[in-house]
C-alpha cells in the first residue's frame, strides 16, 4: 500500500536533507517539498505565509494524484497545527494510502548552527521572523505538538545516522 511519510519538525533539523535521500533510494517516491513549490507562485518573497496557504491545498492533490497511482509521498513539512496534519491524513486515507508522521527532533543549538551553515531560499523568511529566534519556538511548539501516533526521530547525529534510524522506525510501523 503507498504512504505519505510526513517528515515534520523545526526549521533547520535536517527534514528536506532526509526526504531527498529517500526519495532517492526509493525509486517512484515523490519527493513533494512544499517550499519548493511556494517558489513557483509569483509573490512569495513579499507575503510567505499568504503563499503557503496557497500552496498547501496544492500540495495535498499532489500527494494524492501521486498516491492514488501506486507510489509512495516523502513530505518534508513544518506543521505544528494538528487540524493541518488531519487535512494530509485524511486526503492519504482518502487515495487509499497509508498517513506516517515522524517528527525530526535535535536540540536548537543542534538546529540554529545547521541553518547558519545552509543555503535555502526561505531562509531570508526565517531572518525576519527572529532568525534564531523562531527556530528556537517552532522547536518549543512542535515538542508541544507531539501525539502518542507520531514517530519521533533524533535529529541531532549526522544525515547517515538519522536516515538509519528514520528508515528502521518506518521498517518497525510497517512490519
Amino acid at each position: 500500500m503507498p504512504r505519505l511519510i510526513h517528515l515534520n519538525g523545526p526549521t533547520g533539523v535536517g527534514k528536506s536533507t532526509i526526504a531527498a535521500r529517500y526519495a532517492a533510494d526509493h525509486p517512484g517516491t515523490l519527493d513533494l517539498d512544499a517550499d519548493e513549490v511556494v517558489r513557483l507562485v509569483g509573490g512569495w518573497r513579499e507575503d510567505f505565509h499568504g503563499t503557503v496557504g496557497l500552496v498547501r491545498p496544492l500540495a495535498l492533490a499532489m500527494a494524492a494524484t501521486h498516491l492514488a497511482s501506486g507510489h509512495d509521498v516523502v513530505m518534508p513539512q513544518l506543521i505544528m497545527r494538528h487540524s493541518e496534519r488531519d487535512k494530509f491524513a485524511a486526503a492519504t486515507r482518502a487515495a487509499g494510502a497509508d498517513y506516517l508522521e515522524c517528527v525530526l527532533l535535535a536540540a536548537p543549538e543542534t538546529a540554529i548552527d545547521r541553518y547558519r551553515r545552509r543555503e535555502h531560499h526561505i531562509d531570508h523568511v526565517v531572518e525576519a521572523l527572529g532568525g534564531t529566534q523562531v527556530i528556537r519556538h517552532s522547536h518549543d511548539r512542535i515538542t508541544a505538538y507531539l501525539t502518542p501516533h507520531v514517530t519521533v526521530i533524533e535529529a541531532g547525529g549526522d544525515v547517515d545516522q538519522t536516515y538509519a534510524t528514520l528508515t528502521a522506525a518506518l521498517a518497525r510501523r510497517l512490519g
